[in-house]
């Protein structure tokens, strides 16, 4: 076989090619110097062979357990010469002694077969032509067990991003020999909170920038090197507004060649092709162990690690299912320190914590009988405070469902407001001059917009603040973020962006040494933020236009967060009607497709969020006694 030195640059875009040396590395001298490499092209049950790449231990006195990673960003370096730089999920269970196993999933790179984009799940299949990513998973490990030597017939699948999904459709029907999966960040549902889509609005940097690389066509196998889509400019907030409407990116820039953006744009609603990629259905009766990864400050995949683990936890599994999640950007738990994320600190290298104390010892334990670490249900970083938490369900019970009502003057209160109905508060909204998502320059989804100080939007016109009083005791929200906006509009279409935000003391102490010169007293960290797109108010699958005028309440679950607002402390919440270019602009005029609007459809509106009687707005959220934290 020919050898090739090219890496997938797509994999930048998802954040897996960074710089920074790895916390966790082994370096390619120790990967040659303990393991050897092999290359297969391993048959599936209809004929399509997927290029596989092994990392077998050159000692071979004793079996080893395979750990089987499945992935669309490429398995290089190909050539039986050529090794990683580092293998297996952390550097400890590479040294510790396992079979590691790359492969090019269907349709990509080396694969043969055709590639499709979150592959629908069969539930039933008639033959050996029904394939999906549970087949292959299936089939592969069928293959790995029988022809590899000295596997010990345990195999444990994992994945960070889209090869978390991959980890997560293959523990469905599992093969026998399938004992533990660890779907990390794993992508659940497109439409509905991964990566594209959030409530049905699209994150437009995240998608644009994504899919104008790792979209282009494939029509043979290929090792190609692909390059990071070039704005000709580091302002994404220009670049994406002059774009104006969104079937400008076909117009302009992508000319056609990205089929999955085309689709996209033909299906703006909760339609048969979203809902075929929803994978969440299908987790039901899963036969391996399953330990699921996520970080609290991961842009991309927070709904999907929380949504696999709560889908396995009702629908059923064999053995057991459980989750970590720690104070993480995108996948820093196998690559980072997770110290610190922008300004905000977390006092601790938490992914050394969690490769040592979690990850490799239950990997071991499941794998190789080790000793059984006694993991808890739920392993969660709790933030503000610092500290790692461990519940035996997730959200803790405990909890108390409390209401953060919205008042006049901005005053946010456990109390419901003693106004009357008719109370509001209104802003306008402007899709030619929409809200920043971050006051820095940047064309790309940030890491840090997660926990970024919300000083730049309290200060807007279009941008309502509601902030409590100071904090005498420390509080602590486990579980869900609810918003209930009563809401209504001059326009009949609008988003809806509610952000939960820790407001630290006057005196807050800036950091020692401080290089960004981050002034720290009065910092308003986000702790949570999301958008709902209001048309899908009652149905993502049906939207609906406003009455002008007309009050409608806009209700949906924010991701789950675990956040202690200390002692001193405010909490505030702000509401506004843009976050951009992070989300695309809505219209505010409805249209059947967004992504058909012209810049005539384009208008401003003045929004009103009501706070009285029957039409009081509040955000839901689930508190802990002190007992329990």
């Amino acid at each position: 076989m020919r050898s090739f030195r090219a890496a997938f640059a797509v994999a930048i875009l998802f954040g897996f090619g960074s710089s920074a040396q790895l916390l966790s590395a082994q370096g390619l001298e120790y990967v040659k110097a303990n393991y050897t490499k092999y290359e297969y092209r391993v048959a599936m049950r209809d004929g399509k062979r997927l290029f596989t790449s092994l990392y077998v231990p050159k000692d071979q006195s004793k079996k080893y357990p395979i750990l089987l990673n499945r992935t669309p960003y490429s398995v290089a370096p190909y050539g039986a010469d050529l090794y990683k730089t580092d293998i297996a999920p952390n550097a400890i269970l590479a040294k510790d002694g396992y079979i590691v196993v790359y492969q090019d999933v269907r349709g990509r790179n080396w694969s043969e077969g055709d590639f499709i984009n979150m592959t629908p799940h069969k539930a039933k299949k008639a033959g050996p032509q029904d394939v999906d990513e549970s087949t292959d998973t299936y089939d592969t490990i069928d293959w790995l067990v029988k022809n590899i030597p000295n596997n010990n017939g345990r195999v444990a699948t994992w994945g960070i991003s889209y090869p978390g999904f991959y980890t997560a459709a293959g523990m469905i029907d599992a093969h026998p020999a399938h004992k533990l999966a660890s779907p990390q960040a794993p992508i659940t549902d497109w439409f509905t909170g991964d990566d594209f889509h959030h409530n049905g609005a699209l994150y437009l940097p995240h998608a644009f920038n994504f899919l104008a690389v790792f979209g282009q066509p494939r029509p043979e196998p290929t090792y190609q090197k692909r390059d990071p889509y070039d704005h000709k400019t580091p302002d994404g907030y220009k670049f994406f507004l002059d774009m104006g409407p969104l079937y400008n990116a076909n117009e302009r820039y992508l000319k056609n060649n990205v089929a999955f953006w085309t689709d996209i744009t033909k299906h703006p609603n909760y339609d048969e092709f979203w809902q075929s990629r929803n994978i969440r259905p299908h987790l039901k009766n899963i036969q391996p162990e399953v330990l699921t990864i996520g970080g609290w400050f991961d842009a991309e995949n927070l709904y999907g690690a929380l949504q696999v683990f709560k889908n396995v936890e009702k629908q059923g599994f064999a053995k057991s299912n459980r989750i970590v999640m720690g104070p993480w950007y995108h996948g820093e738990w196998s690559r980072g320190e997770g110290k610190q994320l922008g300004d905000i600190p977390f006092n601790a290298k938490t992914t050394e914590w969690y490769q040592t104390n979690v990850e490799a010892p239950h990997f071991k334990h499941v794998l190789k009988d080790g000793p059984d670490p006694k993991l808890a249900k739920a392993t969660v970083f709790e933030s503000g405070s610092n500290v790692w938490r461990h519940y035996e369900t997730w959200p803790p019970k405990g909890a108390t469902a409390k209401q953060l009502y919205f008042h006049g003057n901005g005053k946010l209160s456990f109390e419901a407001p003693k106004e009357g109905r008719d109370a509001y508060d209104e802003y306008p909204s402007d899709p030619s001059k929409p809200v920043p998502v971050v006051p820095q320059i940047a064309n790309r989804m940030t890491r840090e917009h997660m926990v970024m100080d919300q000083r730049h939007a309290s200060t807007r016109p279009d941008v309502l603040t509601y902030v409590s009083d100071v904090l005498e005791e420390d509080l602590v929200v486990a579980g869900n973020v609810a918003p209930n906006i009563y809401f209504s509009t001059t326009g009949s279409d609008a988003d809806v962006v509610v952000k939960l935000i820790d407001v630290f003391p006057n005196d807050f102490p800036n950091p020692e040494p401080n290089p960004t010169g981050v002034q720290m007293g009065a910092y308003q960290m986000m702790v949570r933020g999301d958008v709902f797109r209001a048309r899908f108010r009652e149905s993502y699958s049906t939207p609906k236009p406003f009455t002008p005028g007309k009050v409608e309440k806009v209700g949906w679950n924010l991701p789950d967060v675990n956040h202690c607002f200390r002692r001193g402390h405010r909490i505030m919440v702000q509401v506004q009607s843009s976050w951009f270019p992070l989300v695309d602009r809505n219209p505010q005029k409805f249209v059947p497709n967004i992504y058909e609007a012209r810049e005539s459809d384009f208008q401003k509106a003045n929004h009103r969020v009501w706070r009285g009687g029957e039409n009081a707005s509040f955000v839901g959220i689930e508190v802990l006694p002190p007992s329990l934290n």
